[in-house]
């Protein structure tokens, strides 16, 4: 089983959050969720004294063990190149979303009240099935984010 990766390359970030825009504006994500996370801790004294932050990309990992999985009742599943995918065609009830955001260590997937609907990164599969890269990663404007594919 394959297992796509992004890297994140801290060196690289400004933290500009383009990553997090595009993701949204492609997952139709609203306002106040997010499929992924940059997360600044600090500000830090570096080793000169000097200020700075250290940076932190999260999304999901697409586990080659996910117990999100089994925590969704058959709405998850693990694609034979290891992506961890939705069944949209299964229905989701809230208290099931909150037992699959719990079961992700990292509480990755979120509950879109609005849409009625749990969601996640699927390092959008429509992009990277088509031999592109996800929405983060083109939208890197100091491409600190590098899609890996399986060779």
């Amino acid at each position: 089983m394959a297992i796509y990766k992004i890297k994140f390359d801290k060196k690289r970030c400004i933290a500009c959050d383009a990553c997090l825009v595009h993701c949204k504006v492609k997952n139709k994500v609203p306002v106040g969720l997010s499929l992924n996370r940059l997360i600044a801790e600090g500000p830090i004294a570096d080793k000169d004294g000097k200020p700075s932050a250290k940076l932190k990309y999260e999304n999901c990992r697409h586990c080659k063990k996910p117990q999100c999985v089994p925590a969704s009742q058959g709405a998850f599943y693990v694609r034979e190149d290891g992506l961890v995918l939705i069944d949209e065609t299964k229905e989701i009830t809230k208290e099931v979303a909150e037992a699959i955001i719990e079961a992700c260590p990292w509480h990755i997937p979120v509950f879109n009240d609005e849409a009625g609907k749990i969601m996640k990164c699927d390092y959008c599969v429509d992009r990277v099935d088509a031999g592109g890269t996800p929405a983060c990663v083109t939208g890197c404007t100091a491409s600190a984010l590098t899609f890996v594919r399986p060779e």
